[in-house]
């Protein structure tokens, strides 16, 4: 247990991008936390949004007694808004969550703790809770409560592991010093077009620096699941996306040659063809479970043509391959 004197301040950072609406909840979860006030503060970095994001900040920063700060990030891509506000946060500890959470009120003072227990843990998450906007249909229940929807609820009360344990950005705490020795979070959807594995390429890299993960099932937070998220579109562009991002992790960890990469578009092609039969014996049969084969169809078409872009693309060979964004994302 920690000493009431030997609590880390913690730099809570919440990106955004014209969520102003669910914005405003998870900051006012944020500002009601459990946690010493004089040992946190919020910093909201806006991602170009063009909605009333800014007008929703301060009215909050008038009655906040966390100090709320406001910043301005006009490059298109949330790893430009978590990597840029380093150099503006105060914290030894920092916390990133996105901005349709809704933060359990003692979140803060539970995902801390586990960075006691031991000098190399680098980063904590927790329990992700579906919020639903409505009613969510039977197989989003049974299909999706999970990674897919960023969901997370572990049986463990408690986990220290050398791999992420799951770890999301939505809820991670992370030790500054890690973070800045990793080189940050690495790119995902940038102005429109998906390059990497975000937080995963982050956990990565801390784990190939020999740092600690950790899971703690007390520290809580509601993850707000709108109803164009319990779609069969949604899963097909969540897939989609998780092409781009496992063909990016994979070439980063074995440098694949060109033939290599040939043999492996020929693989995903072959998938593919598989995944499209199934999604039709299923639908014949009314599994289901059709819905992971048709998302799964996007998943390896995207892989196709991220691998291609790296076969014919010195260039973007390069941008794949680079480790420090820190730097490259200065605000």
């Amino acid at each position: 247990m920690l000493a009431d004197n030997s609590w880390p301040f913690v730099s809570v950072v919440v990106p955004t991008s014209n969520r102003a609406r669910t914005l405003a909840m998870t900051l006012e979860s944020l500002i009601a936390q459990s946690y010493d006030p004089k040992k946190y503060e919020i910093l909201v970095v806006d991602n170009n949004s063009s909605d009333n994001t800014r007008q929703v900040v301060g009215q909050l920063q008038n009655k906040t007694v966390p100090p709320l700060r406001y910043f301005f990030e006009p490059r298109q891509g949330v790893h430009y808004a978590r990597n840029g506000v380093l150099k503006h946060a105060r914290g030894e500890i920092l916390y990133y969550t996105d901005d349709d959470m809704i933060a359990d009120v003692d979140l803060l003072k539970e995902i801390v703790k586990p960075f006691s227990y031991d000098l190399k843990v680098a980063a904590v998450t927790g329990r992700v809770l579906p919020k639903w906007e409505q009613e969510p249909p039977e197989w989003i229940l049974y299909l999706c409560r999970n990674h897919l929807l960023s969901l997370q609820d572990r049986p463990e009360r408690l986990l220290i592991c050398s791999h992420d344990c799951g770890v999301i950005s939505c809820h991670q705490a992370l030790r500054r010093e890690a973070f800045v020795k990793s080189g940050g979070y690495n790119p995902e959807n940038t102005a429109g077009e998906w390059i990497g594995d975000g937080e995963t390429g982050l956990n990565i890299k801390l784990q190939q620096l020999g740092y600690l993960f950790a899971y703690t099932s007390s520290s809580i937070t509601h993850h707000m699941i709108p109803a164009e998220r319990m779609t069969q579109r949604y899963l097909n562009k969540r897939l989609a996306n998780q092409g781009n991002s496992d063909s990016y992790t994979d070439y980063r960890r074995r440098n694949y040659t060109q033939l290599d990469l040939a043999m492996r578009i020929f693989s995903h092609v072959r998938r593919l063809a598989i995944e499209s039969l199934m999604t039709m014996l299923k639908l014949s049969l009314n599994r289901g479970s059709w819905r992971l084969n048709r998302a799964r169809i996007d998943y390896y078409r995207k892989r196709i043509a991220y691998d291609f872009r790296l076969m014919t693309d010195e260039k973007w060979r390069e941008i794949v391959m680079r480790m420090d964004w820190l730097n490259e994302s200065k605000m």
